[in-house]
C-alpha cells in the first residue's frame, strides 16, 4: 500500500506572503482607481446621451405638432365649407396643403365609412386597421398613428397620422403620410458614431423608424415592453451578450417612444486602454517579484512536486464524481423512455394473440428494453444512483462464491492465490452489487494476463487512523474491509490511469467489452461509502484495493418475493408525474391491476386534491423529479394534513441520497424506473395491506 497521506496545508516562506500582500495592495489600488475612472466616464456618457435623446425627442414632438397644426387648419377649412371634399379641385387643394407641411408627403380625406374622398397624389391609402388608437374610437382632438407601410412607387417606408374632421358635407378623417426616416430628425448628424442606434416605437411596441437594420435587438432587450415609462436611462445587456447604454423618452400625446443606444465597449474604449496599460504595468511588477523570489522557492520545489501529485489525485477523484453526476442524469432521462417502452410493451403483449407474429415482435421489443434497463442500471451504479437494496451481510462468503466460480474457468497459465482473513466481518449495502464488483475486478485481472501469471485475491480487516487520499478516492478514518485484487499483467499506463473508471473507456479495442466493468466497480464502492486505490507500474502488473466500511449491525434476512401478481380491489390512487406518456401508461397499468387511478401532471394540483379530499385516496404514487415541486417535497407537504396516507415514490435516479431524503419526509416505499407491472403490483399490495 503506497497511499500518500493527505496534507491540506503547506509551509510557505514569509517572503512569499509579503510579496503576495504587496501585489494584492497594488492590484486593489489600481482596481479602485480604474473603477472610479469608469464610473466617471459612464456618468459623463449617460448625461450626454440623455441630453441628446431629450433633444431628438423634442425635435420629433415639434415636427409632429407642426403636422397636427396643419391638420387643424385643414379641418377648419372643411368645417367652414371653404374646401371641397371631392373632385379635382379637392385634389389640387390637398396637394397644395401637403406642400406647405414640411413633414407630410401625401394627404387623404376619408369618409366616415373609410371610403376615399380625395387624395393629393396616387399613393394608396394605408391599412385603416393599422392605426392606434383605432379610427372609430378616435376623439375629436386626438391623433392616431399607423404602422409603417411602403410606397409602391418610391418603395419608401411611410408612417401615417390621422385626425377626425367634420363638415357640412359629412365627416371622416384627415390622413397624412410622412417618410419614416424623417422621424429620426437630426440623429445622423448629431450622433454619427457607428455604434449609435435610434428607433421610434409606437405605444403597442410597433417599431416605426430605425437608424439601422439591426435595431430589432432593442426589442430583444425588452424595451418595447416598457413603453409605459416616460423616460429612463440605464445599462442593458442584449441577447447577443453585448452591453449598451440605453436612453428612453416618450411623447405621450402621440403614444410614441424614442430609444437611443450606445455600445458600452465603444463608449469606454479609452478606459479599456487605460485598464490594459495598468494591467500590463502590474503584470510587469509581479513578474519582477516572481523573478526575485525564484531562488527562495527553488528550495521548496521538491515539496511542491509532491503536493501537485496529491492535487492530481484529488482532481481525478473530483472528475469521477462529476462524471458520475452526468452519467446519472443521462440514465435518469433514458429511464423515462424505457419506462414507457416496458409499460406499454407489457400491455400490448397481453393484448396480442399467443403464438402470433405480433406477440413474437413484442417479446423482442421487451427483451431489448430489458437489456437497455440492465445497461442503464450499470450506468446508474457508476453515477451512485442505482442502489436498490441496503442490508447488512458478510462480505467473505460473497468473495468465496466469486472465487469458486472462477476456479473452473481460469485461462491456461493463470494461477489463483487466496488471502482471505475476514471471517464474520459485515458491511451494509447490496450484496449483488458487491458480487458484481468482485467479479469485474477478477475478470479484468485475468484479461490483463493473456500469457498467464498470478491472480491474487485478498480480504482483510483494516483500521485507518487518519484520512488520506488514494489514487481515485478519498479514504476517511475508520474500520474497513480491504479487498485487494492484483495481477502480473501488462500494467496500466499513466494516460489510462486518468480515465480508468470512466464509463465506456477501454484499452482492449472493439472486442474488449463495453468498458463499463471498472465504472461499475467505482460506482459500487461509492454506494458503499467506501474508497478505491489503484497501484500499477507498466509492465509489472496492477493492484486494485476496494475499501468497504465495516458495519456493527446484526444480520437480517430478506423476505422472498411473491410469485403471484396481486390485484387491487378498486382502491382510488392519486398518480403524479410530469411525463404525459408515463402518466397514460401508469393509468392503464393500474386500471388493468384493478385500481381506480386519478392522474395529474401538476404536483400543486395534486396537493390541492389531497387537501380537499384527504380520505378519497388509498395511496399516492409520485415521480421524484418534477418541475416546481419534487415528489419528496409533495410528500412533506401532504404529511401536514394526512400523516398516514401511504406514498410510493418512483425515480429513475435513486441511490442512498434519495432513500435518506425520502425516509426523512415520510415516503413509505421507493421504486426505481422503469417499472414493470409485477413490481408495481407487489409494492401496492404491501402498501395497502
Amino acid at each position: 500500500m503506497n497511499s500518500v497521506p493527505y496534507e491540506p496545508h503547506s509551509t510557505v516562506p514569509r517572503l512569499w506572503w509579503i510579496a503576495l500582500i504587496l501585489v494584492l495592495t497594488m492590484a486593489g489600488l489600481a482596481a479602485a482607481s480604474l473603477w472610479q475612472q469608469r464610473r466617471d466616464a459612464l456618468q459623463s456618457q449617460t448625461r450626454e446621451l440623455g441630453l441628446l435623446s431629450l433633444a431628438l425627442t423634442d425635435e420629433l414632438g415639434r415636427g409632429l405638432q407642426g403636422v397636427e397644426e396643419g391638420f387643424g387648419a385643414l379641418r377648419a377649412e372643411l368645417l367652414d365649407a371653404r374646401l371641397p371634399i371631392r373632385g379635382a379641385e379637392a385634389t389640387r387643394a390637398l396637394r397644395t396643403r401637403a406642400d406647405l407641411m414640411p413633414l407630410v408627403r401625401t394627404l387623404w380625406l376619408l369618409g366616415s365609412e373609410g371610403q376615399l374622398l380625395s387624395v393629393s397624389d396616387k399613393t394608396p391609402v394605408p391599412d385603416l386597421a393599422s392605426f392606434t388608437p383605432p379610427l372609430n374610437q378616435l376623439g375629436d382632438d386626438a391623433v392616431a398613428v399607423s404602422r409603417p407601410f411602403t410606397d409602391a412607387v418610391t418603395h419608401d417606408s411611410l408612417v401615417a397620422l390621422a385626425t377626425r374632421f367634420r363638415s357640412v358635407n359629412g365627416s371622416g378623417w384627415v390622413v397624412g403620410a410622412m417618410p419614416a426616416v424623417t422621424m429620426l430628425g437630426a440623429f445622423p448628424v448629431a450622433l454619427p458614431a457607428a455604434d449609435a442606434r435610434m428607433a421610434v416605437f409606437r405605444s403597442d411596441g410597433v417599431r416605426l423608424a430605425a437608424s439601422t437594420a439591426d435595431v430589432p435587438k432593442l426589442d430583444e432587450a425588452g424595451l418595447a415592453q416598457r413603453l409605459a415609462t416616460q423616460q429612463t436611462i440605464e445599462l442593458r445587456t442584449f441577447r447577443d451578450g453585448s452591453d449598451h447604454l440605453v436612453a428612453l423618452h416618450g411623447l405621450p400625446r402621440y403614444g410614441l417612444k424614442v430609444v437611443l443606444t450606445r455600445n458600452l465597449d465603444v463608449l469606454l474604449g479609452g478606459w479599456y486602454q487605460a485598464a490594459q496599460l495598468t494591467a500590463a504595468a502590474l503584470a510587469l511588477v509581479v513578474a519582477m517579484m516572481l523573478a526575485s523570489m525564484y531562488f527562495v522557492l527553488r528550495a521548496e520545489r521538491r515539496r511542491n512536486q509532491a503536493q501537485q501529485a496529491l492535487q492530481a489525485q484529488l482532481a481525478r477523484s473530483s472528475k469521477l464524481e462529476s462524471l458520475g453526476t452526468l452519467a446519472g442524469g443521462v440514465a435518469h432521462d433514458f429511464n423515462n423512455v424505457l419506462a414507457a417502452i416496458v409499460g406499454f410493451g407489457e400491455m400490448a403483449q397481453d393484448a396480442a394473440t399467443p403464438g402470433s407474429a405480433q406477440r413474437r415482435h413484442l417479446d423482442k421489443v421487451l427483451q431489448a428494453a430489458l437489456r437497455g434497463k440492465a445497461l442503464v442500471e450499470h450506468i446508474l451504479v457508476f453515477g451512485r444512483g442505482g442502489a436498490r437494496l441496503a442490508i447488512v451481510f458478510e462480505l467473505e462468503p460473497i468473495v468465496q462464491e466469486v472465487l469458486a466460480l472462477l476456479v473452473g474457468s481460469l485461462p491456461p497459465g493463470v494461477v489463483l492465490e487466496r488471502r482471505i482473513e475476514a471471517q464474520g466481518a459485515r458491511v451494509r449495502g447490496d450484496p449483488t452489487k458487491a458480487y458484481e464488483a468482485v467479479m469485474n475486478l477478477c475478470a479484468n485481472a485475468m484479461q490483463a494476463m493473456p500469457s498467464g501469471g498470478m491472480l491474487c485475491v485478498g480480504l482483510e480487516r483494516m483500521h485507518v487512523p487518519a484520512a488520506r487520499v488514494l489514487s481515485h478516492s478519498q479514504l476517511h478514518k475508520g474500520d474497513y474491509l480491504a479487498l485487494t485484487v492484483s495481477d502480473q499483467g501488462t500494467g496500466i499506463t499513466a494516460q489510462a490511469m486518468e480515465h480508468l473508471f470512466e464509463p465506456f473507456f477501454s484499452t482492449r479495442g472493439a472486442s474488449g467489452g463495453t468498458g463499463l466493468g471498472l465504472a461499475v466497480v467505482h460506482g459500487v464502492v461509492a454506494e458503499f461509502a467506501g474508497a478505491i486505490d489503484v497501484q500499477s507500474t507498466p509492465g509489472q502488473g496492477a493492484s486494485f484495493t476496494l475499501y468497504f466500511p465495516q458495519s456493527d449491525d446484526t444480520l437480517k434476512s430478506q423476505a422472498p418475493l411473491q410469485s403471484v401478481v396481486p390485484r387491487g380491489a378498486g382502491q382510488t390512487l392519486l398518480v403524479v408525474d410530469d411525463e404525459p406518456d408515463l402518466l397514460l401508461m401508469t393509468e392503464e397499468m393500474l386500471s388493468g391491476l384493478g385500481y381506480e387511478p386519478v392522474c395529474t401532471s401538476d404536483p400543486t394540483q395534486a396537493l390541492r386534491n389531497l387537501s380537499e379530499q384527504p380520505h378519497r385516496y388509498a395511496a399516492v404514487i409520485t415521480d421524484e423529479v418534477m418541475p416546481g415541486m419534487t415528489g419528496t417535497d409533495l410528500t412533506r407537504k401532504l404529511r401536514m394534513f394526512s400523516p398516514d396516507l401511504p406514498v410510493l415514490l418512483v425515480s429513475g435516479y435513486g441511490g442512498t441520497a434519495l432513500a435518506s431524503r425520502a425516509a426523512d419526509v415520510g415516503v413509505t416505499t421507493v421504486l426505481a424506473k422503469p417499472l414493470q407491472r409485477a413490481d408495481l403490483a407487489r409494492a401496492l399490495a404491501q402498501l395497502l395491506t
